[in-house]
């Protein structure tokens, strides 16, 4: 299946049924007065989250989707039916948006959630309902109301408890493949992780975490280069970061180089995602001998001026994995406990997150906006240059000044 996260999509809720003039017809009962019925209310539109759906797949192709109208009213004080509500399935961790003026619907973060994103319109009335003692006979219906259309944005954003940071090949996939199930594809080659792929960890029979993969950034990703920083956005509902280093690259580059690119690259893409928690790993130690390993580790430390929790593994033979997992099981029960009893602490997170999601979300629409002035052969104000302008401008101070005038 196809892994699809950004979706454009345009929504209209079912207009509400006319109202209807009618009078009573029956042998022997003359002046029965009015019975026209209500019409009745146009179906609205929901999005609901599907834990069984991992991919914006399903609207990838079909982009419209109209809610049933209400039905007009009918004779004999009928009402008329009342048009059926959409309901259209997302994934867990689904962001809706309107596409219009970039405001956040919601989010659906949790199984069986629902949120109302095009209100049906309010039926229209029939003319039952403007009689009275001196309008015995009223002429008078209203129209149904049109229902709410909408252009909406989905962005999905999977829902992970840990992250992996890296450079492509530094055994992110491998990682993930030696401490869960998961099976994403590993090869010595480059940019073999092309889409997210999530792996829940267990550490013991009633205690596991969530474990996400994202393709690997390169040195000018936030510009766009390699596949960009867009999966980026994948972590930022993350708890945790892991920032795998390859300690022994087959292009003999400098690890702590390797590093500071990826601190750098995610700088950039949102300096609070950098604020989040983040521990050091250095992968591959296998492939070197003690003492050139204890120099790699104290050369990518000092580069990054590193504080936090350092931890050196082999993901190929699993060494140094078990204890990483257990220490990361440890860590967010205890963020979990501290969460429970300091609500200090959990505001600075929630507002945390909040910075994390505004500048994520400011950060790809800016690359959107790069890309469609690009593809119309336009370029925005920032990437226009000294070299752009005319040097001739700054002599042009004593020529005749003209002034436009609009009659």
């Amino acid at each position: 299946m196809k892994f699809v996260d950004e979706v454009s999509i345009f929504v209209k809720a079912g207009d509400g049924g006319n109202g209807m003039m009618s009078f009573r017809r029956e042998k022997f009962i003359e002046k029965g007065g009015p019975n026209g019925g209500d019409g009745g209310d146009g179906g609205s539109v929901y999005m609901e989250a599907d834990e069984n759906l991992n991919t914006l797949v399903d609207y990838r192709y079909t982009r419209r989707f109209n809610a049933q109208n209400g039905e007009k009213g009918g004779s004999t004080d009928c009402t008329g039916a009342k048009g059926e509500d959409l309901i259209l399935p997302v994934p867990v961790g689904t962001t809706v948006i309107d596409a219009g003026t970039q405001e956040v619907i919601g989010d659906l973060t949790k199984p069986g959630q629902r949120l109302l994103v095009a209100q049906g319109g309010w039926h229209g009335l029939g003319n039952t309902r403007f009689k009275s003692s001196t309008n015995r006979a009223p002429r008078q219906t209203t129209p149904g109301k049109p229902g709410e259309a909408r252009d909406l944005k989905l962005e999905l954003k999977v829902l992970a408890d840990v992250g992996l940071l890296g450079l492509p090949n530094a055994g992110k996939s491998t990682f993930i493949r030696s401490v869960s199930a998961a099976k994403p594809k590993v090869a010595d080659y480059p940019f073999t992780t092309l889409v997210p792929n999530l792996g829940v960890v267990s550490v013991s029979r009633y205690k596991s975490f969530v474990i996400a993969d994202i393709p690997g950034l390169i040195e000018g990703a936030s510009e766009g280069a390699g596949l960009g920083i867009r999966f980026l956005k994948h972590l930022a509902r993350t708890r945790l970061l892991l920032h795998l280093v390859d300690m022994a690259p087959l292009d003999e580059s400098d690890p702590a180089d390797a590093a500071e690119v990826i601190v750098e690259e995610l700088k950039k893409f949102s300096p609070a995602l950098a604020e989040r928690d983040r521990w050091l790993v250095l992968n591959k130690s296998d492939q070197l001998l003690e003492e050139e390993r204890e120099e790699r580790v104290r050369a990518v430390v000092e580069r990054l001026d590193w504080k936090g929790p350092v931890f050196v593994i082999s993901a190929l033979e699993r060494e140094g994995t078990e204890a990483l997992g257990q220490a990361i099981m440890r860590y967010l029960d205890e963020r979990d406990l501290r969460i429970a009893e300091e609500p200090a602490y959990a505001e600075a997170l929630a507002e945390l997150d909040q910075r994390i999601e505004d500048e994520a979300r400011a950060r790809l629409q800016a690359l959107d906006d790069r890309r469609a002035l690009k593809r119309a052969g336009l370029r925005s104000v920032d990437d226009v240059g000294d070299d752009d302008w005319d040097d001739d401008f700054e002599d042009d101070d004593d020529g005749p000044e003209i002034i436009y005038v609009r009659e």
